[in-house]
């Protein structure tokens, strides 16, 4: 399988569950629902592992004991972690505040500046993700374009990333350009982008290229929990990709991950998916 290198976040979620939407004004009781292992490195890189491929992360968390406790989960789970980076701060843990119907409301200190190293030797990487701030992710990516598959997520201002699959979500799109959504991801991703994927949900996802655009359906789910629903889609996407499947094929493994993923409560894959996935390497 293929070797596939992450720039993205390791999480210590802490879980609040309410007892009713969240509403401007109001007053929620809760149920803490402890810690748990996410972000998007993990929620990406763990059902790429399931499906075989050997998976880096490049991420930082603190020098305490949740980044201790994060290094070694990640680790565990069968990420390697040679390539992350650690600072002097307490990590950080990320509330997760869920309502009953299943969305999740994401409430974050700010990070610390995270900088990327040299970059590494792209012949030994076939595809590179990029969903972090990290400071130097753009040079990494230009360099990685010539010889590595770069897949990228929109970052949340409209900083460059550039790369040959840009994804997005419909929420994220809105209110950002006038331009069509093609001219508006050649802004971002420049010439070397080949894909732009637009999510949304149970609607399904869009893709748009040089040729036009095709809607690729959503699959069927129990929705309990939303989180890395996001991060499991492109981890299926990328996936497909990596066993050459085309584009709108990768998007259907990519609906299908994420549909896994939002029945599953828990920020990092489940069981349904690991097990859809020890089924495929016996087809």
């Amino acid at each position: 399988m293929a070797s596939i290198l992450l720039i993205a976040n390791l999480n210590c979620d802490r879980i609040l569950k309410l007892n009713r939407p969240l509403e401007t004004g109001g007053r929620y009781h809760y149920q803490d629902g402890g810690y748990r292992l996410g972000g998007g490195g993990a929620n990406t890189g763990i059902g790429l592992v399931w499906a075989g491929h050997n998976v880096a992360l490049v991420s930082q968390v603190g020098r305490d004991k949740i980044g201790d406790w994060l290094m070694a989960e990640a680790s565990t789970q069968g990420i390697d972690c040679r390539l992350m980076q650690r600072y002097e701060q307490n990590t950080c843990e990320m509330l997760l505040v869920m309502t009953p119907d299943g969305e999740r409301t994401i409430i974050r200190p700010e990070r610390p500046l995270f900088e990327l190293a040299a970059p590494p030797n792209w012949s030994n990487w076939d595809a590179l993700y990029i969903n972090s701030s990290a400071e130097g992710a753009v040079s990494w990516a230009k360099t990685a374009l010539k010889q590595t598959l770069v897949m990228a997520q929109l970052a949340k201002d409209n900083r460059q990333r550039p790369c040959h699959i840009l994804i997005a979500s419909k929420a994220d799109m809105q209110g950002r350009s006038q331009l069509s959504p093609w001219k508006y991801a050649l802004t971002i991703a420049g010439e070397s982008l080949q894909y732009f994927i637009v999510t949304d949900g149970e609607s399904g996802a869009m893709v748009y290229h040089n040729k036009g655009e095709q809607h690729v359906a959503a699959q069927t789910a129990n929705v309990i929990d939303t989180t890395g629903a996001g991060d499991a889609y492109a981890a299926g996407v990328l996936h497909g990709l990596m066993q050459q499947q085309p584009i709108c094929q990768a998007m259907e493994e990519g609906a299908r991950w994420a549909a896994f993923a939002v029945a599953t409560q828990s920020s990092i894959p489940g069981a349904q998916l690991n097990h859809y996935l020890a089924g495929q390497k016996h087809l």
